[in-house]
């Protein structure tokens, strides 16, 4: 490896127009680590190659899909499947990995293309059709001659998101399942209404518009149907399907109203983006689509990966306890494991393996583990019924805590050591800016007290950092000096005092806001900062919220001027150690953009408003309203 540190929030990297694809299906393209890479030589020297296989759906659709066995095998073997809305026309990078591990280990791989997507023939649907073109996909695998009639799927991202709907279908063949950063295959579950990314705390999220211009630009080639697989691997040959796109600087495009015709004005293929845009956070349309909800059955044990710097942790680490307790039989609740790394978007198999990894600009030391080792000793035991010593050994929670820098296991998530300790906010009334007044501390308030701030629009608070994936060379993810951000008046911040003790946080964070607007509507965020002893004020994680929900999803209730209302944004999910000599710091704002879409404070809809209101925003910390964050601090 050429650097010593690899810096997973390379600008250059965000400037590629083809950024998102490589985001979005890391399991396809994201680099390997020089340790473990496999050449295609290698992968032709051990397998028996079977590509362009048109595998048929219930409704006589052919899925196109590149089969690789392993060679000179007696016995009938497991496949592990592989689903994607992407390009692998020439297989490369991760993906050339994930295929060459599993031949190498005694299984079949398939690489499969959603229905409608490359030479897959029928019209695409998002999230391909998991309960029926992916029932149909392990039907037919299970049925080869070379099957041991047991399947595992494997992804990430896109490559993730089909298997959550899918594993309530219960498919006698899908013996087991390892999803990464499956976020957006998740509707509801739990108090998370975020709706495949669309939403987080009734906020609309910018990604969906990045992600989907890129999806709706790439090259089709339509052949006749029922063109033999001979006649389909000799045409594959004359395309390399790679689109020629314009670029487009997404910080300027979200700053567009209305923001509705952001495709548009891109010149793109709208596809679903208007229809889905105009939907609410609890819109019934939600729950008819390929999202899995909570009220649905979970069929099929699972080994999940998830990242702190992405979208969507809180509801993986749900979805998982989800599984747990709710699964259909013992073997399913009995068979969940998660691990969580301090990682980006399919960031696992990037890590560094003798080199410290920097998310970011934070250096959260040498997180390396055994991937592999660990995903097919989950594979061998529940699809070859192989209890080997590293499954035998497997925690059923791993997760990495950043300042602390190591790994830690425990039977649950949360781990059941974990305290919640109140941490309340304080001020002189002008808690505004790092320059200001606020406090952070463990006793409650005893006098009245609020701060005010305002909200305009056109000047949101930028993005820097946090869970951040797939929105155009817009926003970077990781943990950065939020200093600048902070020197914002429309920024409250709160910091505690020097920590006398190392303070471990681990769990579910839970802000409580008592808020007041001279807005009908208008969002809040906050974010939780590690502060250290020479300033530098790196970010953990961070929430939104909008105030037209604090009475549910399935209602809009809006502010009335002289109100003070309570509102607990969607929590935040973390694992860091406070050092001794650092300060615990929250800051409150109403907007974080363009990693969010802007609240216009109107009380409309947002996406089809093309001007904003000021909004002047107050949070109350008083007895009788005492704004706090609750921490859950490992004992």
């Amino acid at each position: 490896m050429k650097n010593n540190k690899l810096k997973l929030d390379s600008v250059s990297f965000y400037k590629k127009i083809i950024f998102n694809l490589i985001l979005s299906t890391a399991l396809l393209y994201q680099p390997v680590t020089a340790e473990i890479a496999a050449t295609l030589s290698d992968l032709e020297r051990i397998s028996v190659a079977d590509t362009m296989v048109m595998v048929p759906m219930r409704d006589g659709v052919r899925l196109a899909t590149d089969i690789y066995r392993p060679k000179n095998e007696e016995q009938n073997v497991p496949l592990i499947l592989i689903k994607t809305p992407y390009n692998f026309n020439e297989i490369r990078g991760a993906s050339l990995q994930w295929a060459y591990q599993s031949v190498s280990r005694g299984y079949a791989v398939a690489i499969q293309n959603e229905r409608g997507r490359y030479y897959s023939e029928g019209e695409w649907e998002i999230l391909g059709n998991p309960r029926t073109d992916g029932y149909d996909a392990l039907t037919w695998f299970a049925s080869q001659e070379w099957s041991n009639g047991s399947v595992g799927t494997l992804g990430c991202s896109s490559s993730a998101e089909w298997q959550m709907a899918l594993a309530s279908q219960n498919h006698p063949a899908h013996k087991a399942m390892v999803p990464m950063a499956s976020g957006a295959g998740i509707g509801r579950v739990g108090e998370f209404f975020e709706q495949g990314n669309l939403y987080k705390g009734g906020v609309r999220q910018t990604l969906f518009a990045a992600w989907l211009y890129n999806v709706q630009q790439q090259i089709y080639p339509r052949f006749p149907a029922g063109m033999i697989q001979e006649d389909l691997q000799r045409l594959r040959k004359f395309y390399d399907l790679a689109p020629d796109m314009p670029d487009i600087e997404w910080k300027k495009q979200y700053r567009k109203l209305p923001a509705i015709d952001w495709l548009k004005d891109a010149g793109s293929n709208l596809g679903p983006f208007q229809t889905l845009m105009a939907r609410s956070p609890d819109d019934a349309a939600w729950y008819q689509g390929g999202l899995y909800h909570d009220s649905e059955e979970f069929g099929v044990p699972a080994f999940w990966f998830n990242s702190w710097f992405d979208i969507s942790q809180g509801p993986n680490l749900a979805l998982f306890n989800h599984a747990r307790k709710q699964g259909k039989n013992s073997r399913v609740r009995d068979g969940q494991y998660v691990l969580v790394a301090p990682t980006l978007h399919c960031g696992f198999y990037r890590i560094p393996e003798h080199e410290d990894l920097i998310v970011g600009e934070l250096n959260v030391g040498n997180a390396n583990f055994p991937l592999y080792e660990q995903m097919f000793g989950f594979f061998d035991y529940y699809l070859k019924n192989n209890r080997t010593e590293i499954f035998k050994t497997l925690p059923r929670v791993q997760y990495y805590t950043m300042g602390k820098n190591e790994w830690q296991s425990s039977e649950s998530w949360p781990p059941a050591s974990i305290k919640p300790v109140n941490f309340y906010l304080h001020s002189d009334g002008k808690a505004n800016s790092l320059f200001g007044s606020g406090r952070l501390s463990d006793v409650a308030p005893s006098a009245r007290s609020n701060d005010s701030y305002v909200y305009d629009p056109m000047n949101p608070v930028p993005s820097l950092g946090g869970g951040v994936c797939c929105n155009g060379n817009a926003s970077l993810a990781g943990s950065f000096d939020q200093r600048a951000i902070e020197a914002r008046a429309d920024v409250l911040v709160y910091t505690s005092e020097a920590l006398k003790e190392d303070i471990e946080v681990t769990g579910n964070i839970r802000p409580i806001l008592y808020v007041s607007s001279d807005a009908k509507d208008t969002d809040f965020t906050v974010k939780l900062v590690d502060v250290q002893p020479n300033g530098t004020a790196y970010n953990v994680d961070d929430t939104i919220f909008r105030a037209r929900y604090r009475e549910g999803y399935d209602k809009e209730v809006f502010m009335e001027k002289e109100g003070i209302y309570k509102i607990t944004p969607t929590p935040m999910s973390t694992s860091y150690q406070f050092k001794q000599g650092h300060r615990i710091r929250i800051e409150i704002s109403s907007s974080k953009f363009p990693q969010y879409m802007r609240n216009l404070n109107s009380g409309g809809n947002n996406y089809d408003e093309t001007e904003g209101v000021v909004a002047i925003n107050t949070i109350h910390h008083s007895p009788e309203h005492p704004s706090m964050i609750i921490l859950p601090i490992a004992q």
